[in-house]
């Protein structure tokens, strides 16, 4: 059996770089089909609809988000959420974005938390403003190729458990 695995880009297109995940969802539309067992979602800010969806079962989510800028704005940062720590808040929560909201959300909505990897790129700037600067910019490539090789690992380990 194929994993079914969730991609999802978060992020406010009109903060600037936080608009990172919504970018790299919009590049990669054309690179799984249907049969292929993926979905790719813009969802924005919406996180009670990610919580929703993901009621839907599915094996593995993949997070595509802005970070932090701890540095070196542009930098790629992949790796696997730790529930235990996100999730800290109880509460529905309509309006965040904040995975550990979404999750908490999931959670008191009766659903299970899918192993999720989060491909987070280390904004430059996140004033009022449509586009990403430069250097998150000319992340977003690397970050499509970023999540078609966490599907390719999230793929290999769950055929390993199946075989």
């Amino acid at each position: 059996m194929t994993s079914r695995i969730l991609v999802a880009g978060i992020g406010n297109i009109f903060l600037g770089d936080d608009g990172f995940g919504p970018e790299v969802v919009r590049c990669m539309s054309d690179r799984f089909t249907d049969s292929d067992a993926v979905r790719v979602v813009d969802y924005g800010i919406r996180g009670i609809h990610l919580a929703y969806d993901l009621l839907d079962g599915w094996d593995a989510l993949i997070i595509v988000d802005a970070v932090p800028d701890r540095g070196s704005p542009g930098a790629l940062h992949v790796f696997e959420a730790d529930h235990e720590s996100l999730g800290s808040t109880t509460a529905l929560d309509a309006h965040g974005m904040d995975p550990g909201a979404v999750f908490a959300s999931l959670s008191a909505l009766g659903g299970k938390t899918p192993r999720t990897i989060v491909v987070g790129c280390e904004v430059a700037d996140i004033q009022d403003g449509i586009g990403l600067s430069a250097s998150v910019g000319a992340a977003v490539s690397d970050a499509v190729r970023a999540v078609e090789s966490a599907v390719k690992m999230l793929r290999s380990v769950n055929a390993v458990r199946e075989g």
